[in-house]
Order: C-alpha cells, then structure tokens, then sequence
C-alpha cells in the first residue's frame, strides 16, 4: 500500500517537468543530479552548468542574502514544481490487520476449535428412540427434548467470547497505534530550522521549507534538505548516516559544498540554499527506494532500518569516542562498510536487536508469563486425562457397557465436554493480560507525562526511569535558567563588582571591547525587545554570547551597527567554538589591509595564551606568568566562588604581508592582549534545590557534569543542594579524573573508576568523552550488588555518545539540538530539572501498577485453576463453566489491567530507594497477599461446592448430566467466586502491606468505573444470563451472601496485614519466581553472531587469533559457570569463595570474603552472589592481550555475565542440584 502513494507522489513531480520546472532555471530532475555528486565534481559541475552557487540562485529566483519573498502564490509553486520537503509515512495497519493478528494467540485458536467441534457434535442427532438406555449413563439427561436442542449455546457462547477477548486486544493495539503516530508528528513538528526570508531569519517548521530557501546552519543541526553551501565558517559534517564513514568531513565552497539531508553539523556555521527537498532528497531517495516494490514484510524491516540510519550515525560517535577511549573498539562499525548487499542483511538482523536491551521489566514479566503459562499448560492436560480416565472406567468397566457404535458421537461429546473444560484451565492460568496491563501502564504514563514537560520517545525509559539510581546532569540550562547576564567584570586593571559605566572606562578599551564582543560572537545571536512590556529582554541564540552582548548593551552600546558595517560574509576567517578548543575566535581585514582577530573563552584557557593586557588607559602592558597567578587568585577565582562563568575577551594584530597562516592554529592562538575578564551569572532555577533533595530522599545520586571551571561548578552546586559544605565528596574537573582512572598507557581501567565514581558529585571542565567514560564506567561498575541505572541529561552534540550509552537519556527541548534529541530517550520540553524527578516517580508507578495488577491476577489464577482442578477430579465437572471462565478472565485481565494500572502517582513513591534490576517482580508482601487470599477463596469455595446445597437448601449442582439445565448451586459459586475478585481488587491497590486499601481511590475515576461496571454487568450476567452463562437467576437473599462472602475479602485483607513477614520465612523462595537475568536467552546467541560478521571483515590473520580467543573466552566462561553452579549447590557457604579466587583479582577478593547477611525482604542473597561470580570470570579477558592488538571483543562484560548466568542452561542443571 504504501509503494502507491509513494509512487503517485513520484509521478505527480515527474509531470512537472515538461515547463522546465514552471519557469523556473532547472528541474527537479537536474538538481537530483546534482546533489548526487561530491567534492571537486560537484564544484565543476556547479560551474560549468550553473555559472556557481550564485548563478544557481538566480535559476532558483532566490537571492543569498534576503532569500525569497516568502508570498504565498511563489511557496505553493515551490511546493507544485520541487515537491513538499515530507516523506510520506507508511500506511498504518488497519483494524482489521490487528484484529487478524489477535486472532493468532494460541489458547484462542483451542479454545475456536474445541467450540467449532462442540458445535457440531451438538447437531448430531444419534438415529432410534431407544439410544438413551442402551447409551448407559452416558445419557442421563438427553430425555428432555427443549433441553438437548441448547447443546450449541455453549460452543457458541465461547465462540462470543472469543470475538469480546479479540475486538479488546485489536482495538487496544489500534489506539496504542494511533497515540505513538500522534507522539511522532508531535516530535516532528518539534524541529524548526532557521531560514531568511524577506532578508529576516525566521524559525520554520522543516515541513515548511521549500528549495530555493536560503538556511542558517549551525553546530548541533540535523539537516532537514539537500543543499549547496553560499558561505561557511569551519564547518564539518558527519555524513555517517548516508556514507558510513566516521570522519567529519570538511565542507567550504571552494572544495565541497554539497550538503545533504539527515546529516549533523558537528562543527561551525554558514549557509546554504536549499535545492531538494521530501522524496528528492538524499535521505527521501533512500526512503523510496525502500518503499518502492518490495513485500510489506520487508517493508517493515526496512523502516526499522532508517530510523537506525539515524541512529547509526550516533554510534559512530560513540566509536569515535571509544577510540580515545584507549582500545581502538571493533564496535558495529565493518557493518556499515560500502558493500552494500552484505550491510543490508545484516541491517536487517540488527532490526531485532538493535533495542537497547529489552527492558527490566518486559524481562522479568515475560518469564513471569512462560512459567505461568507452562504451569497452566501441565494443569489443563492432567484434568482432561483425569476426567477421560474417570468417564471411561466408570462406564466401561465398573458398569461393563459395550462402546456402541451409535453411542458414538455421545461419547465424543463428553470428550470434548472434557477437552473444553482442560481449555478454560489453560485460559484461565495463563495471564495474557499482563502485556496488556504493561502497556496500557506505560501508555497512559506517557500521556500524562506529556502534562509534565516530559516527551518520551521510547516507551519502556519510562519505566527504566524508576529503577534510576545516579542522574549526571548538565549545568547550564538544567540546573540554572540559562539566562545569562554579565554581572562583574575586570577592565584595565580594576575589578568592577557591578557593571561599571561607561565613562569611567578607558574610550580605548571600550572600543576594542565593544567590537570584540560584537564581531566574535554568532551572527544569530541577538537580544530582542521583551514580548510584553516590562519582561525581559528575549534572548535568541547561544546564552552565554548573549551575555556578553548584554553587557555591551549595558555599557549603553549598541551591537547591529557595528555587525551592519562588518556583515557576515566580509568575515575573514572564522574559528567556531568546539569543545576541544573551549573559545572562538574571529579575523577581520582592517581597512589598511591588516588582520585584526578578535578572541573570547573560558578565562583559564584564553589567559595562557595572552602576553599582554590592556591596562587603565587602554594601552597593552607586558602580561607575565606571576601577573597570572594573581589575576587567577584576585580575579578569576573569587569570580568563579560566587557561581560566576568567566569569560576573558582579548585580541591580537597580524600583519598584512607575510599573510599568516591561518591553518596553524596552534601560531596563530597565542601571544594574544587580554582586554577584558567578564564574570556571567547564570541564576539557579527556583524549583531545583526542591526537586534535588526529593532525588536524594528517593535513593538517586545526583551528580553535575559541566564544561564550566572547577569553583563555578561547586559553587552552583552547593546552591543546589547536590553537596553540602563539610560532607565527603569529591569535585574535580576532566583532567584530574583522566589522571584517576587512565593507567600508564592512557588506557580507562574499571578498577580505577570504581574507586572514583562513589563520592564524586561535581566533574568539572569536562569533554564529551569524560562524561561519556563517567557514564560507561558507573553502568559497568560491578562494586555495588545492583547494577547501576544511569539516567543523563545533554543538550549539546557532542553529549549524543553519553546520552546513548546510559539507560535513559533524556534531551533539552529548548536549547538541545537535533542529535541530542534524536540519541535521547526522553525530551523535556521545559529543559527543567524537576521535570525529571517528575519522570522518576512515573517511572516508579507503572512498575507498582504492574505489581499490584500481578498481585490480582495471580490470586485469581491460582484460585481458578485449582477450583477447576479439583471440581473435574472430584465432581467430573468443572464448578465453573467455560463461559464464566472466560467472563472472569475478562474481568481478570483486561479490565483489573485498565483499572490498576492507571492509578495516578503519589509523592510517597519518591520516599522509597530504588527497586534495582533484581529484585523480584513478586516481593514477599505479595506473595503473602497472593497466598492468603487465595487460601481464604479456597475454603469459600470448597464450602460452596461440597455442602452449599445443605447450607442453601437447594438442589446439589454436583454430578449432573449434561445437558442439564444450569444449576442455583452453581450459580452460587460462580456469583461468589467474582464478588471475591471484585473486593480483592481493591485490595490489590496498595501491594507494600499498607492498611487504608481505599487511600485516594477516588481520584482514579477509571477505577470507580470499572468496579461499579463490573458488577452490574455481573447482576446482568446472573439474573439475565441463563443457559449461555449457565446461570439460574437468584433471589435477594442469595445475592447478599455472596456479596458478603465477597466483602469478607477486605477483612480478611487487614487480618494478612497484621502477619509480620519475618514469620513467613519460606516466602522467600516464591517471590523468586521471576529473577530475572540481563539478557533473555536468545539473546546471548545473536552476541555471537555479531562477532563473526566483525571477523569477516578482518584480515584472515587475526581472525583465526580473534577466533580462538573467542573459543577460550566461551570456554572459560562455561567452566566457571559450571563451576558455580556446582558448588553453589554443594559446597558449604564459608568455603564458597575459595575455588574462585584464584580466578578473579585481588580487588575482588576482598569484597567477597565480607560475609552477606541476608535481609528478609532482600534479593535472595544467593542469587546475588551468583550474579557477582558468574560476572566475574569475564574480567580476566580483560588482560588478555586482546587490548594491546587493539581489538575490542565485541560482547562486553554485561553480556558476557548473562551467558553464563542463571538464564543459561547450565541453570536448570543447578537447580536439579
């Protein structure tokens, strides 16, 4: 469906060619042509057939300046003639798809088939009058006829019930659909670009942009079309996600100006006249490729696959990063490689997964299901051999009747009676509702959170944001308002507390000041007037350059004429600010022909390379490395004490002949004259401080990772709350910590950071690669018995690597850029700190829904199975019927789902530490809860069942033929049976052993709802529901004691509270039913299929070296497995560590010789110590000379920990121990 539209859209352009492009000087076609060119073709090319990018502007009618007009009839031409700059989306799947993949689930094709047989067998009439004796007992109620005719109502009513369970799924997936399309188009209205029209800069959304715009570019953007440069300052790109390759790749307009969709800017600025957009673009070329003719199977690998383009060019920076990181990485980098077919297949095996790994808690909930489901599966297939067997020795030889061939098919009814019953048990015990409840948890956070300024772009970091225990968070902009004004400075010798006036500067100094700031400092940069009177003045553009150009305005000033006599493109020579040079320098050409270079950065870094300083009249006075220290100790750090940023301005004079050469940076950036040291305040947020402290209350550490100096940053930090005067931490700044954690080699060692990470809070005048490196290290670190879950919050480009190693990332709306977001997890759209306690506490609560819903849903499912059980064995007729069994399972599953898990969070989520990656789905609380409710619904039941006819007086339901009509007893159980789920549902609100089950119940009116629903529909079931629902309407009395029975529940619900848990100590062992590993199992294979398609791509040499080492490292990793298990099962706990030790380093030994005492409600702590031996035999790899050949095994040390812990099969060997 999808290829259609996209070739209507195709054939639509291609029309358009026939006028030469309605009048314009090209068609869409030659400027496809163009775009597909690179380098030095593309510059001929340009010449030759357009005169240059300026005669390509004419053709285009734009001018490189003022850029269109912008008027309607012009746009909408644009649009007719080069197309819309969107590439059509693929078609949703329509309902009637969903609906087809629901009815894929396989208890429900069971249950369709045994309903189908049933069915039939009912219209099957045995020939002769006399078969009801000559059939035995087997017929003991077929006489009446009325009777024997509503034999289909049961098969029929499953068939029903079915269709219900179908529509709810397909509809639940329709809308789930529909509000992830919603998010997208959200997401993507979110991105604007600066283009100039009518020679105004203006913010447009990317869909608007049409070729012939002229686009400002700058650091951070993802380009949203192709285009040709017209002026450009040090600009690089990273083409990655189109070429694969790494490098940046240099762009100026002698050299190569072709820009290209779906690229980053990663460094500098410029412009560019936009020449395709939509399908014509590079990006949009790729697309239809992809869209065009292929099956709609491959279809959907494939969007998979370029959305990865995107992603892909992250990863590339992580592999830069890794680079330095010391071990050259062979990270997926081969796979992206030029030959093409091969990358492709393995695109595709990347689809599946490439997710980061799946989430803690689809994880744990997914095992959770298999052995239910697998319980429930043995259950259902004992009761039907139970009753199979019980039917055929009663009736062939206790009462020694022939098998008749015309009793047949009545035989063949009671069998699949039988087989229909064994269904119920299956559907019953298996809770399908759980991914229902995960999702409509995570879905409903997500729309609430779009309330609270958090944009999720992945579903399950919501939930991750729960289990966070470290955030490393930005400075500027997170924790301050990123309102940057200028509150001291220090000019020609005197340190001015407050902004001095001008007179009493040196006219001198304030020129070469004024110039400096407003020259050496982006174009788009501006302060605008207020948007209502008495606000402040706008800032646009980079905050702190604002700053400064504030201050320039405040020594009464003005800025624009000074950048209207220079205009952009008469700048000489532009050196964009980058994090490795930390300041910005800008070249004029003077009037007699000499180059002046205007200078500003951090203060530390520009002050090394001044000589000179202006001093009090505005003449340059040699600047020596003593009057350094004490403009350092005078200045600089009292400014950075009080929470300032420091930013020093200078300049320097070159001569016109010999022209320098501007490539030699390092000549070119030194022997500057300081002119001036300007102090910025960046106000802390009112709300940050608060939000802080809740994080701290809540069992996460909150760590600051900023490029500013070193006494700014612990300043802003103690205003903060994230250290407090007097207490053990550490703050250092990037060198410092290099110095920590790199060896002799300069290589990261994990051992190092681990004694770095606890106590440091403040990690100051750090690069991208340290915060990364920060990031990786706190994940990998194995000293604490969880492992970490770091949560990291960037604006920049250069934070994509950090962002996308940790388990959440989450990006500025505001002042992030377009790589930040598209390698972020979640966007806050405030750029506000306490938005992301916000995210923490709706992390916590979808994972207590899921937990109360589980608490519910395994209570019924254990009562249901076992009432069912035990009825067939002992009666030979399930008390409750299919139909009812599948009612309860509705109530059960999809509605307890929407009930509990929309309960709105509560602050008293945030008074709790973290639950941590292993800790079990069902704590003991629960399992107490499930237990004790379940024992109580048990007895009710087994009353009911066994002398409920006597307490009732009325007709015992037991033994009855089968097409007997429904029985009151029955109805009795049934109609208690719900009313206990009913009342145990809100018990299930609380699962942390609270009292007050009705605490804030009505401020979930979803809940209320579907409570008070649910049981009108059951009164409507009971009274109304007769044959189909075997059910006998009651009378008023009858239906008090089963509403009694079932407000029994919430009595009985505060008696199990009372039991403290330390007393239920074998409880311990259930709620360890779904521990749950790193990786699933079938993950663990796919690591190893990685490495062979990075080995195909190294020489044959090192491969048969990579191989064996490989070989040996799996090897290892099985003997110590083994070895664990073992003696985990074996050997006595002291002695446990011995056989390890040897193994393992001394760092290790120490902490596995404390003793572990065991917390009741604690992970059980053997689980804990298995996890910490199984992950430990993979650091000796580390040694390996594997490093020093600077080859990185691809499974990392995560991974390698989860082959060969309890997921592996080695497991069930233990466990048979």
């Amino acid at each position: 469906m999808g290829d259609m539209s996209n070739s209507d859209f195709y054939a639509k352009n291609q029309r358009n060619e026939g006028n030469h492009a309605a009048g314009f000087g090209c068609s869409v076609m030659d400027l496809r042509s163009l775009m597909e060119l690179r380098g030095t073709e593309a510059v001929v090319k340009l010449q030759e057939d357009y005169g240059g990018v300026e005669g390509l502007c004419k053709r285009l009618k734009t001018s490189p300046t003022e850029g269109l007009a912008g008027t309607e009839t012009d746009l909408d031409k644009r649009k007719e003639t080069f197309g819309q700059n969107l590439i059509p989306p693929k078609k949703p799947k329509t309902f009637l798809q969903l609906v087809w993949e629901a009815l894929q689930d396989v208890t429900l094709i069971i249950l369709e088939i045994a309903a189908l047989i049933s069915l039939g067998l009912s219209f099957y009439h045995p020939p002769g009058d006399s078969t009801g004796e000559s059939c035995g007992a087997a017929a003991g109620g077929v006489e009446d006829e009325g009777e024997s005719e509503a034999g289909w109502i049961e098969g029929a009513a499953i068939l029903l019930s079915v269709v219900c369970v179908v529509l709810v799924t397909a509809f639940n997936d329709w809308s789930k659909e529909k509000q992830f399309r919603g998010l997208q188009s959200r997401i993507e209205q979110e991105q604007k670009f600066q283009v100039v029209r009518g020679s105004q800069v203006i913010q447009l959304p990317v869909a608007d942009i049409v070729a012939g715009d002229i686009a400002q570019i700058k650091y951070g953007d993802l380009l949203p079309a192709d285009g040709v440069l017209i002026q450009g300052n040090d600009l690089k790109i990273d083409e990655s996600s189109l070429t694969g390759e790494s490098d940046h790749v240099k762009k100026n307009v002698e050299k190569d100006p072709m820009l290209l969709s779906g690229t980053h800017v990663m460094e500098g600025s410029g412009r560019m006249v936009v020449t395709a957009v939509g399908v014509n673009s590079q990006t949009g070329i790729i697309f239809t490729l992809l869209g065009a003719g292929v099956e709609e199977e491959e279809k959907k690998e494939k969007k998979g696959k370029i959305s990865k383009m995107q992603d892909g060019n992250m990863e590339s920076n992580q592999i830069k990063v890794k680079k330095q990181d010391g071990a050259a990485a062979m990270e997926m980098q081969p796979l992206k490689s030029a030959e093409g077919g091969e990358a492709d297949e393995k695109e595709k095996k990347k689809v599946s997964v490439s997710k980061k790994e799946k989430s803690v808690l689809q994880g744990k909930l997914t095992k959770l299901a298999v052995q239910i489901g697998k319980a429930g599966l043995l259950m259902s297939a004992v009761t039907v051999i139970i009753l199979v067997l019980y039917f055929a020795i009663d009736n062939f030889v206790m009462q020694r009747n022939p098998w008749k061939p015309e009793c047949t098919p009545i035989y063949v009814q009671y069998f699949v009676k039988f087989f229909i019953i064994g269904v119920t048990v299956l559907v019953v015990a298996v809770p399908e509702g759980l991914p229902l409840a995960v999702t409509i948890s995570l879905a409903y956070s997500v729309k609430k959170m779009m309330k609270d300024n958090n944009l999720v772009r992945h579903l399950d970091a919501c939930e991750t944001m729960g289990n966070a225990t470290a955030i490393c968070s930005d400075k500027t902009g997170t924790l301050t308002t990123n309102r940057m004004t200028a509150v001291q400075c220090y000019v020609g010798d005197v340190h001015y507390k407050e902004i001095p006036d001008p007179g009493a500067l040196s006219p001198k100094s304030l020129e070469l000041l004024v110039n400096s700031i407003s020259l050496n400092s982006a174009y788009t940069t501006k302060i605008l007037p207020p948007d209502k009177e008495g606000g402040l003045p706008k800032q646009v553009g980079n905050k702190t350059e604002c700053g400064l150009l504030g201050l320039v305005l405040e020594l009464k000033r003005d800025y624009q004429p000074i950048r209207n006599q220079i205009p952009e493109e008469k700048l000489y020579k532009v050196y964009t600010f980058n994090s490795v040079r930390k300041s910005m320098s800008t070249v004029i050409k003077m009037p007699d022909g000499s180059f002046r270079m205007y200078s500003k950065g951090a203060s530390e870094i520009v002050l090394k390379k001044c000589s000179h300083v202006l001093n009090e009249v505005g003449e340059a006075r040699v600047f020596r490395p003593r009057d350094k220290d004490e403009m350092v100790k005078k200045v600089i750090e009292p400014m950075a004490c009080d929470g300032l940023r420091t930013i020093c301005v200078g300049y320097r004079d070159f001569p016109s002949n010999p022209e320098p050469n501007w490539e030699d940076e390092n000549n070119i950036l030194t022997d500057l004259t300081a002119i001036c040291v300007v102090g910025i305040e960046d106000p802390v947020r009112p709300e940050v401080p608060d939000a802080i402290q809740k994080c701290q209350r809540a069992g996460i550490t909150v760590r600051m990772v900023t490029g500013d100096n070193i006494n700014t940053a612990r300043a802003i930090a103690i205003k903060c709350g994230i250290i407090h005067p007097g207490e053990d931490f550490l703050c250092i700044d990037g060198k410092e910590f290099n110095r920590r954690i790199r060896n002799e080699k300069g290589e990261v060692e994990q051992e190092r950071i681990d004694k770095v990470w606890p106590k440091l809070r403040v990690l100051a005048r750090s690069s991208p690669t340290d915060k990364h490196t920060l990031v990786k290290g706190i994940i990998d670190s194995t000293m604490t018995d969880q492992r970490q879950v770091v949560a990291v919050t960037g604006d920049g480009t250069n934070d994509g690597p950090a962002l996308k190693k940790a388990d959440v990332g989450f990006a500025m709306g505001i002042a992030g850029t377009d790589v930040a977001k598209e390698a972020s997890d979640i966007i806050l759209t405030d750029d506000n700190f306490s938005s992301i306690v916000k995210a923490v506490m709706w992390g916590r609560n979808v994972y207590d829904s899921i937990s109360k819903f589980l608490q519910f849903q395994l209570t019924v499912n254990v009562v249901a199975v076992i009432v069912a059980f035990t009825g067939a064995c002992i009666t030979q007729d399930s008390p409750l019927k299919a139909v009812q069994m599948l009612w309860v399972n509705l109530i059960m599953d999809t509605f307890a789902s929407l009930a509990l898990a929309t309960e709105p969070p509560t602050e008293s989520l945030l008074k709790r530490k973290p639950y941590g990656r292993n800790k079990p789905l069902i704590s003991s609380t629960m399992t107490k809860n499930i237990l004790g409710h379940g024992v109580y619904q048990l007895v009710i039941i087994f009353t009911l069942l066994f002398v409920g006819e006597q307490i009732f007086d009325i007709d015992s339901g037991r033994n009855a033929p089968l097409h007997s009509p429904p029985s009151e007893h029955y109805t009795i159980i049934f109609n208690t049976f719900v009313m206990m789920q009913l009342f145990n549902e809100i018990n299930a609100r609380k699962i942390h052993g609270e009292r007050n089950v009705f605490d804030g119940i009505f401020r979930n009116p979803i809940f209320c709802s579907i409570v008070f629903g649910t049981f009108a529909m059951q009164i409507v079931i009971v009274q109304f529901g007769g044959k189909p629902f075997s059910c006998q309407p009651l009378d008023l009395e009858k239906w008090m004691w089963c509403v009694f029975l079932g407000l029994g529940e919430l009595v009985w619900g505060q008696v199990i509270a009372s039991i403290p848990n330390s007393r239920l100590r074998f409880l311990r062992r259930a709620g360890q039913l779904s521990q749950k590993d790193e990786l699933p199992e079938e993950d663990v294979n796919e690591d190893n299929e990685e490495i062979d398609h990075a080995e195909r791509e190294l020489r044959r040499g090192q491969i048969l070296w990579f191989r064996g080492l490989n070989r040996i490292q799996t090897q290892i990793r099985v003997v110590n497995a083994f070895r664990s298990s073992l003696y985990e099962g074996l050997e006595k706990p002291d002695s446990r560590t011995s056989i390890h030790n040897f193994m393992t380093h001394p760092e290790f030994r120490i902490e596995d010789s404390t003793p572990n005492i065991p917390l009741i409600d604690d992970t059980d702590d053997d689980s804990a110590r298995r996890r910490k031996y199984s992950s430990q035999p993979s650091s000796p790899n580390k040694n390996n000379n594997a490093i020093d050949s600077g080859i990185n095994l691809t499974i990392d040390t995560s991974k390698s920990a989860a082959s060969s812990s309890p997921a592996s099969p080695l497991h069930s060997l233990e466990t048979s121990l």
